[in-house]
């Protein structure tokens, strides 16, 4: 998806990948990271947002909740986002400041007193049920709470496995309980996806979820509660806030744009963030009839990947669709025009959407790109711990 892109506008990163594992520095099943370039992005961003008078939240479940680019995109944009509980823990140790928990997923009840000790600037609840749990602990712990009211999506607009939220119909009798709960107050609200990039061309648009928040704000509103926040999360990124910015939100989450990976950059390989990941296999075997099998392991069901490179050779091989069921053991490509083009061992490098936190990869962390000195910083899990 996004192979072309990166050889565009990152090519230091290509070589710098395939020269680790060649050099056996990595192995196969590793996202390679530009640090560098993360950290740029990050400070693009937050210079927009600044400009467009929005605030942002950073999301990092797609770059493996890594504490070394946590740290680079922090020292631009100091708060987060955490899409649940592990993520949360992560963020902090990490040292970034807790600007939204559970974003995604709900905050367990017992694991309140500590996380809300951490001081977030805001709680995102569900329903009244995790309403009344965040306000016990907030009492107990002697402060007031603010928390973001999700919204139920609207139809076909919502993700299986991501459903809930309060009902615009029922808002107002959901904050007139909510106000009587004295451990919270009503700090503003939040739909899931806000914003969503057009599979043709890659231009973010609002998605319906995006009008439902702001009719719920103005509801708030006319119950008297005042400065209140509307995150709009989703494909935030250098092309899209001055959309929010627009539509009235007051804060975005970038996640794709920090490493320059939304469907926009698939198609236009102008926008501002730079690329700053490649995926690395290696050809694993090859079936009889002439087809490479690559190692698997970081491969996400909504990659769109389309072709993978071989350094060795230069060859360009189409990548084979897989069942979402099947676990990813291989991959396998299209049969190269010669059997020498492709050879066990052989370096394959891939560029295509992901979700880091999801897999079984290895991530390296890489920096001195641009300055001609490439450095392998760190190798880590996919969910931050050093290897």
């Amino acid at each position: 998806m996004f192979l072309d892109t990166v050889l565009t506008r990152n090519p230091g990163l290509v070589d710098a990948a395939a020269a680790l594992h060649r050099n056996g520095e990595i192995p196969p099943d590793t996202y390679v990271v530009d640090l560098d370039a993360v950290e740029a992005n990050a400070k693009l961003l937050a210079a927009e947002a600044e400009r467009l008078g929005l605030s942002l939240w950073f999301v990092v479940k797609q770059l493996g909740r890594n504490p070394e680019l946590i740290r680079a995109i922090a020292r631009h944009i100091p708060r987060s986002a955490a899409i649940d509980p592990a993520e949360a823990r992560t963020l902090h140790a990490a040292g970034a400041q807790p600007g939204n928990l559970g974003h995604l997923v709900q905050i367990p009840r017992r694991a309140l007193p500590e996380m809300l000790a951490w001081r977030p600037e805001t709680v995102t609840v569900f329903d009244l049920a995790n309403a009344r749990a965040v306000s016990d602990a907030a009492r107990e712990l002697g402060f007031v709470q603010g928390v973001l009211i999700r919204l139920e999506g609207a139809d076909g607009a919502v993700y299986p496995g991501q459903e809930g939220g309060v009902p615009l119909g029922r808002l107002d009798a959901f904050a007139k309980e909510a106000e009587a709960l004295d451990g919270i107050r009503i700090a503003g609200v939040t739909a899931f996806p806000c914003v969503l990039c057009d599979p043709g061309t890659g231009v973010p648009a609002a998605t319906p979820n995006f009008g439902l928040a702001l009719r719920a704000r103005e509801l708030l509103a006319a119950r008297g509660h005042h400065d209140l926040k509307l995150s709009a999360p989703s494909a935030t990124s250098m092309a899209s806030l001055p959309l929010l910015a627009e539509l009235g939100a007051t804060h975005g989450e970038p996640g794709h744009a920090l490493t320059g990976t939304t469907p926009l950059h698939a198609l236009d390989p102008a926008q501002p963030e730079m690329p700053a990941y490649v995926y690395v296999s290696e050809v694993a075997h090859t079936l009889d009839d002439g087809r490479p099998a690559i190692f698997g392991g970081g491969f996400y069901t909504r990659s769109h990947i389309r072709s993978a490179l071989l350094p060795r050779t230069g060859t360009r091989l189409g990548v084979q669709k897989a069942p979402a069921e099947n676990i990813d053991y291989y991959r396998l490509l299209d049969a190269p025009a010669r059997a020498a083009d492709a050879r066990i061992g052989d370096t394959a490098l891939l560029a295509f959407r992901t979700q880091i936190f999801v897999t079984r990869s290895t991530v390296a962390v890489v920096s001195g790109l641009a300055s001609g000195n490439p450095r392998l910083n760190g190798l880590y899990d996919a969910h931050g711990r050093a290897l």
